[in-house]
């Protein structure tokens, strides 16, 4: 037998001292369900001259619960779409391009059956 055939194997979650850990898909459950924000701010000064300040604010939620909390702000950002309404728009556009070519193409015969089919002097 050897010296680690004696010792006992242990999880992390099993450590003395330690509490037992969820899984991780619970503990992203909670979080997104209660919602967590994390905010921070950085300040540069020299002599007293504040050079630059960054406001770092994180909120780390599921849709439901921002919605809920009345913010939606990713609704109306242009570059959230996933350009759907592009495309049914772009759509849209061909297909009234192709009515009027079609109108068009058929005025064309009638209008060249009346001149004689060519340019009269």
């Amino acid at each position: 037998m050897s010296a680690d055939d004696r010792l006992p194997t242990r999880s992390a979650s099993a450590l003395p001292g330690r509490p037992q850990s969820d899984n991780l898909a619970d503990i992203l459950e909670r979080v997104l369900d209660k919602g967590i924000v994390i905010a921070g701010d950085i300040q540069i000064n020299l002599l007293d001259i504040e050079l630059l300040t960054i406001k770092l604010r994180l909120l780390v939620a599921s849709v439901d619960r921002a919605r809920e909390m009345g913010i939606n702000w990713w609704e109306d950002d242009p570059s959230l779409k996933s350009g759907s309404g592009q495309r049914q728009q772009l759509e849209r556009e061909n297909q009234e391009l192709r009515e009027r070519l079609d109108r068009l193409e058929r005025l064309i015969p009638a209008s060249t059956s009346r001149s004689g089919g060519g340019r009269s002097r």
